[in-house]
């Protein structure tokens, strides 16, 4: 059974960071593509990052760009996003996935806010 568990969200002010991390069970974690996604408060899910198998080859969205970081340990089977210089409208769950798959998880929230 494929398991995906989100962690590492909060409240933080804007500029803030936070690592988000997602650990992997239930299937071969160094054999798939991995992304974030993330839901914000009435509104869909929004694809945020994806990196390949082998954490060579990575991609954002332009939302993010420059401020997000995807990251993977294929040994821990544990997927990170590394959240700098957050903004308000970063608020939202964040979502692991696995490939093209829907979120499987409960994600975490992260609220940025003064």
């Amino acid at each position: 059974e494929v398991q995906l568990v989100e962690s590492g969200g909060g409240l933080v002010q804007p500029g803030g960071s936070l690592r988000l991390s997602c650990a992997a069970s239930g299937f071969t974690f160094s054999t798939y593509t991995m992304a974030w996604v993330r839901q914000a408060p009435g509104k869909g899910l929004e694809w945020v990052s994806r990196i390949d198998s082998g954490g060579g080859r990575t991609a954002y969205a332009d939302s993010v760009k420059g401020r997000f970081a995807i990251s993977r340990d294929n040994a821990k089977n544990t997927l990170y996003l590394q959240m700098n210089s957050l903004k308000p409208e970063d608020t939202a769950v964040y979502y692991c996935a696995k490939g093209s798959d829907d979120p499987q998880g409960q994600g975490t929230q992260v609220t940025v806010s003064s």
